[in-house]
């Protein structure tokens, strides 16, 4: 049996989310139905300073967040950017490569980190379960091929990622999968809502990991829920929350992306182990 070692980095800086819920729930399933030994930590990354040494870990899952993703002067972000250029550095030669998995704040800080466009403030908050498209990379990438066009998922941010730097992507070897739904009545450039950082490293602005239950714990505070009016209206708030748990969108959605994650990184890990 080999052995499997997640990181889970905790962005919420001291706040109850239910998002970091949900992603130890998505972790703990793993761990528990697969037939390697997966052991699953958990570290607090801006409240406590905790940073995962990546010679520790083999797979990482860094969670979403509140606040500004630019830096602030705290002591944690400069551990962070360190975290992914250990981790980049590190698969550029190495055969056991780490598998991390990036999900709206911390998705934000990679964009930045790596200069690979604008990441600013939205005019307005964004709540809700919204539809995203896939571009022609996203509709042949392993992660999102088993999702319709276009998929569902919940968006929960006060930042956006616009005006993607094309040509750094390209120089990094990075694609865009996915944009923010087309809304034609406004003249706003679409927002890049996932990237395919390396074979290794995924990042999504969107939530993955949230579940029907959880999205209407985070309906039941106030602000969550006035974004999510003010963007669809109440008449399309209440067919949303009456929907929640359809199948075919948020469920089917956190059945997919982050399980096929693991499941892709713990085969690649135990195929490079079997070869040492």
């Amino acid at each position: 049996m080999k052995k499997i070692r997640i990181a889970l980095l905790d962005m919420n800086n001291n706040h109850v989310n239910q998002g970091m819920r949900n992603i130890k729930e998505i972790a703990q399933h793993f761990q528990q139905n697969s037939e390697e030994n997966v052991t699953v930590s958990v570290f607090d990354v801006r409240y406590k300073e905790e940073i995962p040494n990546i010679a520790d870990f083999d797979i990482f899952i860094s969670s979403g967040g509140p606040g500004n993703p630019h830096k602030e002067g705290y002591a944690w972000e400069s551990k962070y950017a360190d975290f992914l250029d250990q981790i980049w550095e590190h698969n550029k030669s190495a055969e056991n490569k780490k598998f991390a998995f990036l999900i709206c704040h911390s998705f934000q800080l990679a964009s930045i980190h790596w200069g690979l466009g604008n990441i600013c403030k939205r005019k307005s908050y964004s709540f809700g379960v919204m539809p995203i498209h896939k571009t022609r990379q996203g509709k042949e990438d392993f992660l999102l091929k088993n999702l319709p066009e276009p998929f569902y998922a919940v968006d929960s941010r006060a930042y956006q990622f616009i005006e993607p730097n094309y040509d750094k992507l390209k120089e990094m070897g990075m694609s865009v999968v996915a944009l923010e739904k087309v809304r034609p009545h406004v003249r706003l450039e679409r927002a890049v809502m996932a990237i395919r950082f390396s074979e290794e490293i995924f990042g999504t602005q969107f939530h993955p990991e949230a579940n029907p239950y959880g999205m209407l714990e985070n309906l039941k505070i106030e602000s969550n829920r006035d974004a999510m009016i003010e963007n669809y209206g109440v008449e399309k708030y209440l067919e949303t929350v009456d929907r929640m748990d359809d199948p075919d969108k948020i469920v089917l959605t956190q059945t997919q992306i982050l399980p096929r994650f693991l499941q892709h990184a713990s085969e690649q890990i135990v195929k490079n182990l079997m070869m040492v």
